[in-house]
């Protein structure tokens, strides 16, 4: 086992002093010692290394059938085996803690009777539960066994997303016509092996059919000598209960995110909404993703306020993929953290730039947005929707003839895969030359930027500021946000931009949920 809190070193550095000393103190002594000096080391350390795996999931057979409880852990095993790899091979580089992906054990696809072999009854952390050293205190649980060996055996905090089994009765209400529910459901083991965090998925995606959701939104947190986490599960990320809840209300210093996360451009491609979201929230950011193509799944990052440290796209193969970087404990209290944003300061301050005289409709992702095209080499632009104007100063550094960008806007309730409002102003590259192109989806392009400027009059204090490159890249460190709202670029030229656009999401005009079944 390695030391969990020390410092970040390079692999050739691991074994300068791999000899053993010529007399040691019992062991007893020898654990007890270890353990108040790394407690010592992680207490002064203001930095701490993060983790991410992107899984290439291993799937179970199709089938609306239930398999065989062994059938159904062969399986299981199968992933963790490579998980395992992934978790040994962090902890040797001297990560704290690692993040595997959401479904990332069994895989997806299931009804609600056939993924019932694969669940576990998974206690409340508040039991004080070593899996590993204590493997028969509940119900059998070999998969949180492992999970908490993992842990255990290479000194790491290990993250994780299983399925959870819970009883019910006809004395409650909402029980299912089986008997039980079943939850969507992330783990966190410590650097000992014990169950520190559990969390129910709440905002399941349209086809999770085979959960249930949780009768009321859970904001899980915990300690670490390394700052304050919070965890939730994909979709949610997208909602007010938890995410916003977590940053805004608990105060979390780093987020946990497990996903499986379909890519939808041009504002919805994994690296690029989660980096924006770690920026918008001023936290750090772990997502792992997992990894198919076939799904358009791949996209994971180690996400700080200011700047993506790691990050991994890749379209073009089928392997998993580790990432690791150093992070701030408590970002907020960095200097580098971005300062506190005005949103709609500058934007509410000027007048129109140009007249709606040329504007024309379009949709991305089923919303309508209002566009305007970017007819000169540079200038000035303004787009309104609805109480939205947006406001675009801009210069290229060289236009191609045949590659057409707009200014757009959207302003009201996406309704699509789920219910959410949003404020929208994007620059954006379209298909073709063909106006009626325009916000369908886009990879590669080759006009690159000398000055961008993009602002809007959000009602809002939410707005997630995103660049994408040509070919899904992200832009570290070479746009930032001013305090009166402005989006700008810092480098002269840009490299070819796809889209540069501040996504807001407006959650006091969210429709109220109805009571989840």
């Amino acid at each position: 086992m390695h030391d969990p809190f020390a410092p970040f070193v390079p692999d050739s550095e691991h074994c300068r002093s791999c000899e053993a000393p010529a007399m040691l103190p019992s062991q007893p002594l020898l654990h007890t010692a270890v353990l108040a000096l790394a407690v010592l080391q992680a207490l002064a350390s203001d930095t701490f290394i993060a983790a991410v795996y992107e899984h290439a999931v291993i799937l179970p057979d199709a089938t609306y059938k239930p398999v065989s409880p062994d059938n159904a852990l062969a399986l299981m095993n199968k992933n963790m085996d490579v998980l395992e790899g992934a978790i040994k091979e962090a902890a040797q580089k001297g990560a704290h803690i690692i993040v595997t992906p959401e479904d990332g054990i069994y895989g997806w696809h299931f009804t609600r009777e056939s993924i019932y072999p694969y669940l576990e009854d998974i206690p409340d952390p508040s039991v004080n539960w070593i899996p590993c050293t204590d493997p028969t205190r509940f119900a059998p649980a070999p998969v949180q066994e492992r999970l908490s060996c993992m842990a255990r055996n290479n000194s790491i905090y290990v993250v994780a997303n299983i399925g959870d089994k819970k009883p019910c009765n006809s004395s409650d209400p909402r029980c299912p016509r089986d008997g039980r529910y079943q939850y969507n459901t992330n783990v966190v083991f410590d650097p000992e092996g014990k169950l520190v965090a559990r969390y129910h998925k709440y905002n399941l995606f349209m086809s999770e059919t085979q959960f249930n959701y949780p009768e009321e939104p859970e904001a899980i947190t915990f300690e670490t000598p390394f700052g304050k986490f919070g965890i939730f599960t994909c979709f949610d990320v997208l909602f007010h209960e938890p995410a916003v809840v977590l940053v805004s209300e608990l105060q979390v210093d780093t987020i946990l995110f497990p996903t499986a996360w379909m890519n939808v451009l041009p504002f919805l491609t994994a690296v690029e909404f989660h980096s924006a979201w770690a920026m918008g929230m001023g936290v750090n950011f772990l997502a792992a993703n997992t990894h198919r193509t076939s799904m358009s799944m791949t996209g994971s990052g180690i996400y700080a306020p200011d700047r993506a440290r790691k990050y991994y796209y890749n379209m073009k193969t089928e392997d998993g993929h580790l990432l690791i970087a150093e992070l701030d404990s408590h970002p907020r209290l960095s200097p580098a953290s971005p300062p506190a944003v005005n949103w709609s300061l500058y934007a509410s301050s000027v007048k129109r730039f140009s007249p709606d005289d040329h504007d024309f409709e379009g949709l991305i992702f089923h919303d309508q947005f209002t566009f305007t095209e970017l007819t000169k080499r540079e200038g000035s632009l303004t787009v309104c929707q609805k109480d939205l104007c947006c406001h675009l100063s801009y210069e290229m550094a060289g236009k191609q003839e045949d590659e057409v960008y707009v200014l757009g806007a959207f302003d009201g309730l996406h309704v699509v895969e789920g219910q959410y409002y949003l404020q929208i102003c994007t620059l954006l590259k379209c298909k073709s030359a063909d106006l009626n192109t325009c916000g369908q989806p886009v990879e590669t392009t080759q006009t690159e930027f000398e000055m961008i400027s993009l602002s809007g009059t959000f009602g809002t204090n939410y707005v997630f500021p995103e660049v994408l490159y040509s070919e899904v890249q992200l832009a570290p460190g070479e746009f930032e946000v001013l305090n009166d709202g402005r989006f700008v670029s810092k480098t002269r030229p840009t490299k070819p931009v796809i889209t540069v656009t501040l996504f807001g999401r407006w959650y006091a005009k969210d429709p109220q949920q109805p009571p989840f079944p």
